[in-house]
């Protein structure tokens, strides 16, 4: 049988078609508009996310034998408020997950609330780009479409409401709206109440690889799919991403260099840490994970090859990079401020430790570290927890490029396993449909059976060694610079 994978990014939707056998057949990519309407703003239109999704569906099936496609699933870009109102239309633009509106909201949730009452609610506390302070933010600037909404949805949730008419969520996707109770897999009734919603309102729970319903027969005519196409709830991106990574079970990493970076810790026991520098959310293979996730990562070399270098040739800017830890300029990968470790909103980017030698190739390098370091940081946590973590996974854009992936590895002191398929969250998608339809009985089984490490990256103890003198100069930037970032961010 076929089954297809929907990876709703912030950039493009991607969509993969996978056999039973775990092989890709083809992957087609649909891009759409990011509106930035006010300066920290982030959103988008989730017509367009649907439009782009079925011309995908259109060309990824055009090729193929059409009545072996069994099911479909996603992975989607976590966080963003979706509302429709009674008729079901969109009331306004899709606040998205890097969007930094919500200060206020954010600070009353953590200091009037209280964090302990937020991680006592759902093991968490507010971060920015969660969803209930997004709510709040909607609720005090626009009361009259406020008082319009009927249904509260997550971006990949509505595209599988368009495809099967059902109002749906999946746990992993809804621990990072601060409104589920993580460790008990239910809505905090708490948090509905502080946000001024109820359970109505909010989509029915399913587990990542539970059928929510079947194609709609309307699409199914219309994209020449066969009867009861299965629609399976699918995954928060991260979390579909450690499916598609075989991130599954107990005590396992992976490394997410995407558009935002994470790194992602699987477990079977539900876990808090005392400082909720970690999210603690529900996973898409029926149990837990720890995650730190950096709002800029793979973005951040995408910033400094296109806008400031002005150039495509990303292999070329790396290629003379040699001089590993050894690099005398840091760079703190905040553009769009940060979650992990730090949950702070106006942090921003900064180059430090330049002189008149510095190069190029310095400053590109710098990003490449810069980032690993900020994933140090949340490894940090975890190692603070006692988790002995002794290799990683990886994907996402950033996991393409060689150099990238032996930074990562000497400065986490990882095992890097590099897998067949880099293709993340739409491969999970494809594998928790697969799980769905029954082509095998558990997400652990199919990890097992379809995902294959092809490299490993092993780190080289002299180079550890000088990276872990690199990182303790650089976990002392932030706090160093953190109270001018709030003065920098009113001008």
């Amino acid at each position: 049988m076929l089954y297809i994978g929907v990876d709703l990014g912030t950039s493009a939707v991607k969509l993969l078609l996978m056999d039973e056998t775990g092989k890709i057949h083809k992957i087609v990519s649909r891009e759409y508009p990011l509106y930035f309407p006010h300066p920290g703003w982030s959103e988008q239109k989730p017509q367009d996310w649907y439009e782009q999704t079925i011309d995908g569906i259109r060309e990824l099936t055009a090729d193929c034998e059409k009545s072996r496609i069994a099911g479909i699933s996603f992975g989607g870009q976590m966080h963003g408020l979706v509302v429709l109102d009674k008729e079901d239309a969109i009331i306004r633009p899709a606040i998205l997950w890097n969007d930094g509106r919500t200060a206020e909201e954010t600070d009353y949730l953590n200091q009037v609330i209280g964090k302990e009452k937020l991680s006592q609610y759902t093991a968490n506390i507010a971060f920015a780009g969660f969803t209930a302070p997004k709510l709040l933010w909607m609720k005090k600037h626009e009361p009259e479409n406020f008082g319009k909404i009927e249904k509260i949805m997550l971006p990949k949730d509505y595209l599988a409401y368009r495809l099967s008419g059902v109002h749906c969520t999946d746990y992993s996707d809804a621990s990072g709206m601060l409104l589920l109770d993580v460790k008990n897999r239910c809505w905090s009734k708490d948090m509905l109440e502080v946000c001024g919603v109820t359970e109505a309102q909010l989509p029915r729970l399913y587990e990542s690889y539970e059928v929510v319903g079947t194609l709609k027969r309307e699409l199914e005519e219309e994209l020449g799919l066969p009867e009861g196409v299965k629609v399976v709830a699918g995954a928060g991106d991260n979390a579909a991403a450690a499916v598609g990574t075989g991130t599954v079970g107990d005590g396992m990493c992976n490394i997410s260099l995407g558009t935002s970076g994470t790194i992602f810790i699987s477990s079977k026991s539900f876990g808090v840490d005392a400082h909720n520098a970690l999210h603690s959310f529900d996973h898409a293979d029926g149990y837990y994970h720890l995650m730190g996730c950096m709002l800029s990562a793979a973005s951040c070399n995408k910033w400094w090859m296109d806008e400031i270098l002005r150039t495509a040739e990303y292999e070329k800017e790396q290629a003379s990079i040699e001089k590993l830890g050894e690099n005398q300029v840091f760079y703190l990968p905040y553009l769009m401020g940060e979650r992990s470790p730090h949950n702070d909103p106006s942090a921003r980017s900064v180059f430090i430790g330049m002189t008149m030698d510095t190069a190029r190739e310095d400053m590109t390098q710098a990003v490449l570290e810069g980032v690993a370091f900020g994933l140090r940081d949340s490894l940090e946590v975890a190692r603070s927890l006692g988790i002995q973590i002794e290799r990683t996974k990886i994907c996402g854009g950033g996991a393409k490029s060689p150099l990238w992936k032996k930074i990562i590895a000497n400065v986490m002191n990882l095992k890097v396993d590099v897998i067949e398929s880099e293709e993340g969250p739409g491969y999970g998608g494809a594998m928790l449909a697969a799980v769905g339809c029954g082509e095998f009985d558990s997400v652990e089984e199919a990890a097992n059976k379809l995902v294959k490490v092809v490299d490993t990256v092993e780190p080289e103890a002299w180079l550890v060694a000088k990276y872990e003198r690199q990182y303790q100069k650089f976990r002392q930037i932030y706090p160093t610079l953190k109270g001018l970032f709030p003065a920098l961010a009113k001008e």
